[in-house]
């Protein structure tokens, strides 16, 4: 009978022990050690242009290694770079390539480049809006308020930028060549607010001429 009794004993310490063993590989299997790091940040335009969908390739040396674009707000993040020294590269039809060099990645740590990083137009693929106010008489405006709106396609609008028509009543607008329909909205003292629709559909010079008339008395 005792001799039963200290069989079952020493069978209960054994299922123990091996559970014990299992519940310990199970665990360090479910949290196996960081081998890996990443690399993250956001990027900026020019007013008027878009952040969203730059092309962002990570290079080690001259090799790619990976590649993700950024979302609508310019953000990216790349994941699962071994330890060592990358550069990336940010290319997007409309703006200038950037480039940043000497990024050191470290195991279990993601590198934030934050939103430092600023990609300005590339001024020889842009549309380019340029415009002259007047008033009634045919006169050149100057001090009059431009602002510029981007027509969705709900209709609704969304404003990008303004400006102040020069000595001359001139103004101008840099544009992302991407096909858009623009509104131009004009604003002067003593005059009727006026508005223009323009469709840009590549990279190209749009000129436009808006009449102020005088406000209703």
């Amino acid at each position: 009978m005792h001799r039963r009794k200290f069989i079952l004993s020493l069978l209960a310490l054994s299922l123990f022990v091996s559970g014990a063993a299992t519940a310990g590989a199970q665990k360090k299997q479910k949290n196996p050690p960081t081998t890996t790091g990443g690399v993250s940040g956001r990027i900026r335009v020019d007013s008027g242009a878009s952040a969203s969908g730059v092309s962002v390739q990570v290079r080690r040396g001259d090799e790619e290694v990976a590649a993700t674009k950024t979302n609508a707000k310019g953000e990216f993040e790349v994941q699962g770079l071994a330890p060592g020294n990358y550069g990336l590269t940010f290319r997007k039809t409309g703006l200038q390539v950037g480039k940043v060099e000497d990024i050191n990645v470290r195991a279990g740590k993601t590198v934030s480049l934050k939103d430092r990083l600023f990609l300005p137009i590339d001024e020889g693929s842009l549309a380019l809006l340029r415009g002259s106010v007047f008033n009634v008489d045919g006169l050149s405006l100057p001090g009059a308020r431009v602002e510029l709106a981007r027509v969705e396609p709900d209709g609704s609008l969304k404003k990008l930028d303004s400006r102040v028509s020069n000595s001359t009543g001139s103004f101008g607008f840099k544009l992302p060549p991407d096909r858009a329909r623009y509104r131009l909205t004009v604003k002067a003292d003593d005059a009727q607010t006026t508005s223009q629709d323009v469709e840009v559909d590549g990279a190209a010079i749009y000129r436009v001429a808006l009449t102020l008339n005088p406000a209703a008395k």
